[in-house]
């Protein structure tokens, strides 16, 4: 007998389920409560239930277990990485970053990524599977309980592609900000997405009001062809054209995300046409220097040109940052330490992985 993941289940969901297996509507209240707020791992745990309703909870349902198996905290700032191991033995990625206004974690939506952007270590060896809501939640719940401190900020730009995770993804945000669970405001909810379409737009139908992060990268249809696969599908002007419909669904400016390669898109020409994007729109530009992996050959520009870019597009207008680089003495990119960890299983050397 396959059990019911109970952790995927929102608060409505888990009232009727409750209510076909003969309890009490307010024993939803108390299990929901134990799952989402307490941080519960057994069923055991919950002591406020009967010992027979806890068996039967145990025997029909399962709490999906996500396991941390290797944490490194950096000696350089307040990041931490964790990598937890599903019940099916797939690998995903977290950090934690400690900010003066309060802790932010990022998180994986998929197991491995089928976008294929050439300068992330997450999609060399492409998907594994969809995350189910409940293995998105408990990673925060997990780094919650490990830091002893509450999340007050949640980021989906760690493996995986959120908007190719549509529904989960989707529910997970609906049971993150739920009154009932962590409460956690949509306004500190932020999601990445490489621009799949027609998603944007169905998520800017969804009446939620989380920031949605557009991974830019290049500044021209054929800059980002040479960077993203997905390109190939949905050309830079529909994309644009989403970015400007999920603000005008949802009064939310959009972050762009733009990956700072050495030589590749960090000229003169980038400068211009990132302006012409720009310019008219209520946006963000956020600049990341590109973190170098041995599986490609690509390269972050220095810090003197990096800030030369930043500045050029300050002065056209652009409302810029460069991305502040958090844990640079551990695993810091995406898929960096799920890499290591695969190949390390395979007998492999670390050199045969990243540069860190």
């Amino acid at each position: 007998m396959n059990k019911k993941d109970i952790c995927s289940y929102n608060y409505e969901e888990l009232q009727n389920e409750m209510q076909r297996i003969g309890e009490k509507a307010f024993r939803s209240r108390q299990i929901y409560e134990w799952l989402h707020v307490k941080l519960a791992d057994t069923f055991e745990e919950m002591t406020n239930l009967s010992k027979g309703l806890r068996e039967k909870l145990d025997f029909e349902y399962e709490i999906r277990q996500v396991k941390m198996i290797d944490h490194q905290v950096s000696k350089v700032d307040p990041t931490e990485k964790f990598l937890f191991e599903l019940s099916d033995g797939n690998m995903i990625e977290s950090v934690l970053m400690k900010y003066n206004y309060g802790n932010s974690v990022c998180i994986s939506s998929q197991a491995g990524c089928r976008m294929g952007c050439r300068f992330c270590a997450s999609t060399i060896g492409g998907l594994e599977r969809n995350l189910e809501p409940s293995e998105m939640l408990r990673q925060i719940y997990h780094i919650q309980k490990i830091s002893g401190e509450r999340v007050s900020n949640v980021v989906v730009m760690g493996t995986g592609e959120p908007l190719d995770n549509y529904d989960n993804f989707v529910k997970f945000i609906h049971m993150l900000s739920d009154e009932h669970g962590l409460h956690i405001s949509q306004r500190n909810i932020t999601a990445s997405t490489c621009g799949i379409v027609p998603n944007m737009r169905r998520l800017a139908e969804e009446g939620l009001q989380i920031t949605l992060a557009l991974s830019l990268h290049g500044s021209s249809q054929e800059k980002r062809k040479k960077l993203m696969p997905v390109a190939n599908k949905y050309e830079l002007s529909e994309v644009l054209k989403a970015c400007d419909y999920y603000f005008a669904n949802t009064g939310r400016r959009i972050t762009f995300e733009y990956s700072l390669v050495k030589g590749v898109n960090d000229q003169p020409d980038d400068i211009r046409e990132l302006t012409e994007i720009l310019k008219k729109r209520n946006c963000h530009l956020n600049l990341i220097p590109v973190n170098p992996i041995k599986e490609r050959d690509f390269q972050k520009p220095d810090r003197k040109n990096a800030l030369e870019f930043k500045n050029k597009l300050e002065k056209n207008g652009i409302n810029v940052t460069i991305r502040r680089e958090r844990g640079s003495d551990i695993d810091g990119a995406c898929g960096q330490l799920r890499r290591r960890h695969a190949a390390a299983d395979k007998g492999e050397a670390d050199e045969n992985i990243c540069n860190d």
